[in-house]
């Protein structure tokens, strides 16, 4: 195996395992933040309006973190910016 196929590999293989994790500790968060507030609710429900909406800005923040990672992932798959010093 010549280089470039050790750094495609290695590249499918970090991507594997970022998207892995990029997915799965947001979710964990997700489901934090979702318990959280639902003991928040059930101590004053008179708050719900201040909690739902701060829950839902907390949720997309976290949300954005994984789709920010999925971009870089695809970046890394399929225009790697290391593969342009192996070609030349």
């Amino acid at each position: 195996m010549n280089e470039m196929t050790w750094l495609v590999i290695a590249s499918t293989v970090a991507a594997v395992l970022g998207i892995a994790l990029a997915v799965m500790l947001p979710a964990l968060a997700m489901g934090r933040a979702i318990g959280q507030a639902l003991d928040a609710l059930a101590r004053q429900p008179d708050a719900e309006k201040s909690i739902m909406r701060t829950l839902f800005i907390g949720l997309a923040m976290i949300e954005s973190l994984a789709i920010y990672a999925l971009v870089i992932v695809l970046i890394v798959l399929f225009r790697n910016p290391l593969l342009e010093y192996l070609i030349k």
